[in-house]
């Protein structure tokens, strides 16, 4: 007997195959057209995310840069990264797109405005950073060279440095997101998080600790919104329940 799928299956992962290749291919074409969009302006973009070390470099110094490819390769790779965020909505949309017509329609009405959360909650996360922790950050580090250094950062390190930073800042603003999943997955509740806020306040400095420089001002900077992050995604995880308990799909239900 042949383990050859019936042709009706056959033909229905060709078309999902197809799909995903076409959607894959619309998401990379956002990419580029934005990144031939910011590319001309790559320099311009470069010294405004260099601004908040710039400010607290010694007067008559600058930035450097230690390998020969350096002034082009870190403009275009800051380019290359605002051009995903920046097409972002487009790719998630996409993976919406796919992803849709095999879920139910309560679990449609959750994930969209979820994903919708999660782009502005990581751009927030991003803008928070950049505005807050950076010139804190920078400011100490500055601050703390010892007498006689003068401080001249590779713009290729400078640029690593950031980008983890947003990274790190943009997935840490995703906590309420992941509260909401946790909670709507039947893992816990609502009452049991709230119970765990000591270990979480504390997980939070901890955290801070790690990301920020050792002082306590920037390390409250993170563990704060971390902790009201916390408290927002369990207020919003006790709104998307129904009669106090995850909104767990019927077994009769089929996807449309």
């Amino acid at each position: 007997m042949s383990d050859t799928p019936p042709l009706p299956l056959q033909q229905s992962l060709v078309q999902h195959l197809s799909e995903l290749r076409n959607r894959l291919i619309i998401a990379v074409v956002a990419i580029f057209v934005a990144l031939v969009a910011i590319y001309p302006f790559a320099n311009e973009l470069y010294h405004f995310v260099a601004q908040p070390l710039m400010k607290h470099l010694p007067e008559g110094t600058s930035m450097i840069a230690t390998q020969v490819s350096s002034p082009f390769m870190a403009p275009f790779k800051l380019s290359l990264v605002a051009a995903i965020f920046i097409a972002i909505p487009v790719v998630l949309y996409q993976l919406w797109g796919f992803v849709a017509p095999g879920l139910y329609k309560h679990e449609r009405r959750l994930i969209f405005p979820l994903l919708f959360m999660s782009v502005i909650l990581f751009y927030l996360g991003a803008l928070f950073a950049y505005y807050v922790v950076f010139p804190l950050v920078f400011g100490f580090f500055t601050a703390m060279a010892p007498e006689g250094v003068t401080v001249m950062t590779d713009i290729t390190s400078y640029l690593d440095f950031i980008l983890k930073m947003f990274f790190a800042f943009g997935v840490v603003f995703e906590v309420p997101i992941l509260t909401i999943l946790l909670v709507r997955s039947g893992i816990t509740t609502p009452q049991k998080l709230l119970s765990k806020r000591p270990y979480v306040i504390v997980g939070a400095f901890a955290l801070g600790m790690l990301l920020t420089p050792p002082d306590i001002f920037s390390q409250t900077l993170l563990a704060i919104p971390m902790w009201l992050l916390f408290e927002l995604g369990v207020a919003l995880s006790r709104l998307t329940m129904f009669g106090g308990k995850p909104d767990v799909k019927s077994p009769v239900e089929e996807p449309d």
